[in-house]
């Protein structure tokens, strides 16, 4: 049964479980101070760091902005947390009641309008196709969406083009600044070189943070692949069935989200993908795997040490715009690059982007930074967030 959540400054389920920090708050922001209402889809580690984000610089924000952020909503496929007087403390120690998934989206959009909630953000940092194929349901209910979670952005052109018609239909935002680079500012760059007419000719970089990390290491050291990619998992920087990144699907989708930034009419089909992972490891149980994990030590090794000389290894995804023909490419591949080149020196679990366009000719634009992490990750979030706030009426 549906159980609307009301009671003030108190917590959802028990009396003591949150502090009523935001009570002073909450009174003046329906005076003085433009309310902004989030529901927050997935409390993974993206989910957990934005809320303790946004918990932390809520009273910051309110007196820089007059901006009051307030956590209306928190699901996940497990349940969901419901209060209109906003997130305040101790939000982990809640147990949301639960509901079916397909059911959330309901239950958020109508205490929505039960409680005349307005300036309404749906966040998803789930990696759920089926939240994500809710977006355009939220859209026509008053929401301005952002994500993290891809999935949309590389579904099928009729439906991403479904979901823009819907947006533009009801004066609607979509951000996802997150999709590509985590918190790096790449997309919203992109979009300002294509806008202004600048012809962006190729894309080319290390768009996986947890495969730069495995390569960055492995070209610099003498441990086997199989102990990186372990090494990677222990640290948070992979899946945790590695294969997830290792089969390059990832970076495929992160190079057809810029491609169809640039109106690159292609789908994720479209992309040339070079699997990492040989064919006898690809379809074996997660157990069976880490332990034949071993077998593609042999494989790396010898391409390792098959380079030239002060060469290294990288994951690229590459992105090209063929100007005579009139189409374009994408191609996902481990390449050998000179170590002092700018692909050669990136380091840690860093991305880079390196942008070519007609007005920079051979110098392109370079954007670099931690391309791997929840709490960059969150962060990029929480600045689509922000720039939603700040043009809300």
């Amino acid at each position: 049964m549906y159980q609307s959540i009301n009671t003030p400054h108190t917590g959802s389920f028990s009396s003591d479980s949150f502090v009523p920090i935001y009570q002073n708050l909450h009174h003046e922001s329906t005076k003085n101070h433009k309310v902004i209402h989030l529901a927050l889809l997935g409390k993974g580690q993206v989910g957990k760091a934005l809320i303790d984000q946004i918990t932390s610089n809520q009273a910051k924000i309110l007196s820089r902005k007059n901006i009051h952020l307030k956590i209306f909503a928190i699901a996940n496929s497990q349940g969901i947390w419901l209060d209109a007087t906003g997130l305040q403390s101790n939000w982990e120690n809640q147990s949301p009641f639960t509901l079916a998934p397909n059911y959330q989206a309901r239950k958020v959009v109508e205490f929505a309008k039960e409680e005349h909630l307005e300036n309404l953000i749906l966040i998803d940092n789930t990696a759920s196709k089926a939240v994500a194929l809710q977006y355009e349901y939220f859209a026509e209910n008053g929401f301005d969406l952002i994500s993290s979670n891809k999935i949309h952005n590389t579904l099928s052109l009729e439906q991403y083009r479904s979901l823009r018609k819907k947006l533009q239909q009801h004066s609607k935002n979509y951000l996802y600044e997150t999709n590509v680079g985590a918190g790096l500012p790449l997309i919203d760059n992109i979009k300002l070189l294509h806008l202004s007419g600048d012809n962006i000719l190729k894309i080319k970089g290390v768009f996986s943070g947890s495969l730069s990390y495995i390569f960055n290491s492995f070209s610099e050291s003498e441990i086997p692949f199989s102990d990186m990619v372990l090494k990677a998992k222990d640290l948070g920087f992979t899946e945790p069935d590695p294969r997830e990144d290792l089969c390059g699907q990832d970076v495929a989708r992160k190079l057809l989200i810029l491609a169809r930034e640039l109106d690159f009419e292609m789908e994720l089909a479209d992309v040339q993908v070079e699997n990492l992972i040989p064919e006898s490891l690809r379809a074996l149980n997660q157990t069976d795997f880490f332990n034949r994990l071993e077998e593609m030590n042999p494989i790396y090794q010898k391409i390792k040490s098959t380079q030239q000389d002060q060469y290294v290894l990288r994951y690229v995804g590459e992105l090209e715009w063929n100007q005579i023909l009139e189409q374009g490419s994408l191609v996902v591949k481990l390449v050998s690059v000179p170590k002092a080149s700018t692909l050669g020196r990136v380091s840690g679990s860093d991305s880079i982007f390196e942008i070519y366009t007609e007005s920079y000719g051979q110098n392109p634009v370079i954007i670099q930074g931690a391309g791997a992490g929840a709490q960059v990750t969150a962060r990029g979030v929480f600045g689509d967030i922000l720039k939603i706030s700040e043009i809300k009426n």
